[in-house]
């Protein structure tokens, strides 16, 4: 019986994305020891077809915490923003459970490695949002001379999900974690803390963002232990400046020395828009030598 799964979730619109993160887990001999499952956001009968050989386990998601169908404007996607919280009651069976977004791809198993590594002793294991690589990490509103109006991406969350002003001063200038990658023990105290922030959550604020919010609430106001990776490990600063191209090694860098290894290019954000809708997009890219390239960055197996 293996000990940990991997789990991710797409619609039809995800699945040549979802296709590929399969792929990119499967090259490694190491993944033969870890599970695949994958919950089901939208997806044709044709698309499980081809998924059905490759993993462990295809399940329907369900709305784990019932929101209005206004809300949602049909858009089936956005389960896996609530469905993330709820790993274990689709997949009771394993120990240690990895959360990978659909439109992400294993560059470097270290990563995977990490991740499971980090979640030992009931942590959360995760990474940020931010980096000496990412560049601005808070917004300010100048108002008058050298004072300013703060604005993060936690406090704003926090704040239209109706948490208290206490609370979102609490996050508001802590790093911004990423729960768009992670891993957590079946066992940790993490689940029940953050279903219930993210209930709370769903009650005033968008569905979009409120898992994020409603994990970063968990670890930073209810205290609960947090085991936090390099960015590396889920990196979403993709294309020129971004990172760099490797030539002698023939894989993805950190931009800046020592120029490590990235472990997992997560296309987030509407940056990655291009990339995320044409797998034959050319990004500019810059080689250690100081060359530049135009690359495809999704996965090609």
């Amino acid at each position: 019986m293996k000990k940990n799964v991997i789990i991710s979730l797409a619609d039809s619109n995800y699945f040549e994305l979802l296709n590929e993160l399969v792929d990119s887990i499967k090259r490694f001999k190491k993944s033969n020891n870890t599970a695949i499952c994958i919950l089901d956001g939208g997806l044709t009968e044709e698309q499980k077809k081809i998924l059905k050989p490759k993993v462990d386990e295809i399940k329907s998601s369900d709305w784990d915490i019932k929101i209005s169908q206004f809300r949602t404007m049909g858009k089936k996607w956005l389960k896996s923003l609530i469905t993330r919280a709820f790993l274990t009651e689709y997949f009771p069976n394993y120990e240690k459970y990895m959360w990978i977004d659909a439109d992400a791809w294993v560059n470097s198993w270290e990563a995977v490695e990490l991740y499971f590594t980090g979640c030992e002793n009931k942590k959360l294991s995760i990474s940020t949002s931010a980096d000496r690589s990412y560049g601005r990490v808070l917004r300010a509103e100048w108002v008058i001379g050298s004072f300013a109006r703060i604005k993060s991406q936690n406090y704003k969350h926090a704040k239209a999900s109706g948490f208290s002003e206490k609370i979102a001063r609490e996050v508001a200038l802590k790093p911004h974690l990423n729960a768009g990658v992670f891993a957590l023990a079946y066992d940790a105290p993490h689940w029940e803390v953050w279903r219930k922030n993210l209930e709370e959550s769903l009650k005033s604020g968008k569905v979009w963002g409120s898992d994020q919010i409603a994990l970063n609430i968990t670890i930073y106001h209810n205290k609960l232990p947090v085991e936090i990776l390099p960015a590396y490990c889920n990196w979403t600063q993709i294309g020129f400046n971004g990172m760099k191209y490797d030539k002698k090694r023939n894989t993805l860098v950190e931009p800046y020395l020592p120029n490590h290894e990235i472990g997992i290019v997560h296309f987030a954000g509407k940056h990655n828009d291009k990339i995320r809708n044409n797998k034959n997009f050319l990004s500019r890219i810059e080689c250690l030598d100081g060359e530049i390239i135009k690359k495809k960055l999704r996965f090609n197996n």
